[in-house]
């Protein structure tokens, strides 16, 4: 009889903790619907040059944890540009899901090709969940590479709309040491850099086919040395987007991050950033 007891009431501890989860959790999505909105939308994040999805692997596990997003998929994309979908996908109750891109030829300066790669990883995420709006999220030169793709009319028929961009430490206008230069390339006064490279010179041609309705949030670093850059991105080049959308887009916005953590690489992973983009794509 003891024994049948001890049974009965260990059985009865795993149920009491079981149910304790339950609630746990179910207080948690309701803290976050709160918090959130609660969309089909998904969100997809793009690296920058030599990188890979690891270095958005920060942003969407902070929005995850946040209650923000529920699910992580990656859409790994081949050098010939061939699209492979990982994970389980999601469902119709799935809210503000998040797909890491990941190019295997991440070092490709050709931004009309990685263009195509992007429409590509979206259309396929589209097939399957039919969904008709998403949000960007790019680092770097990912950004030059998502610019090239949405201000590019004949990339854009059949799409999805673009709701929401977040440019991070986006090389518009180049990189140091490469086509750009410390202190003194400068904005003018209309936000136009006074020096341009070859492919925002081709931007500028494209820039009247930004959708209208995006909303968009530009944020970039300051090391505050002297160098007026994150280290490998001038202020004048990241700033620069403001020229090519601000009289196009919903809204626009840039937010200046300070200090060591402001270095380029170091920008995805921080935490400042996350609670920017995150307030930025899904607070209510």
């Amino acid at each position: 009889m003891k024994g049948k007891l001890k049974v009965i009431l260990e059985f009865g501890g795993v149920v009491l903790v079981v149910a304790l989860v339950a609630v746990f959790l179910q207080s948690c999505r309701s803290r976050a619907a709160a918090k959130y909105r609660q969309t089909a939308t998904p969100t997809f994040f793009l690296h920058g040059y030599s990188s890979s999805y690891r270095a958005e692997q920060q942003m969407t596990d902070s929005a995850v944890k946040a209650g923000a997003a529920s699910l992580v998929v990656r859409a790994n994309v081949s050098a010939n540009g061939k699209v492979t979908l990982t994970g389980s996908g999601w469902g119709k109750k799935t809210r503000n899901p998040l797909v890491e891109i990941n190019l295997a030829a991440n070092r490709n300066r050709n931004y009309q090709t990685t263009a195509v790669w992007v429409r590509k990883v979206i259309l396929a995420e589209e097939k399957l969940h039919h969904f008709k709006e998403y949000n960007f999220v790019a680092h770097s030169m990912g950004n030059t590479t998502f610019m090239n793709f949405i201000l590019n009319p004949k990339l854009q028929a059949g799409m999805p709309k673009l709701a929401k961009q977040v440019a991070l430490a986006g090389s518009f206008n180049g990189v140091l040491g490469l086509n750009d230069h410390v202190n003194w390339n400068k904005l003018l006064a209309n936000g136009r850099p006074e020096h341009l490279t070859d492919n925002y010179r081709y931007l500028i041609t494209k820039r009247q086919n930004y959708p209208q309705q995006a909303e968009v949030l530009n944020i970039y670093g300051d090391l505050e040395n002297g160098s007026n850059s994150d280290g490998r991105v001038s202020i004048a080049s990241a700033r620069s987007l403001g020229y090519l959308i601000k009289n196009r887009s919903k809204s626009y916005h840039e937010i200046k991050i300070k200090g060591k953590k402001a270095q380029h690489s170091a920008l995805h992973n921080n935490r400042q950033v996350d609670r920017y983009l995150i307030n930025f794509l899904w607070g209510k």
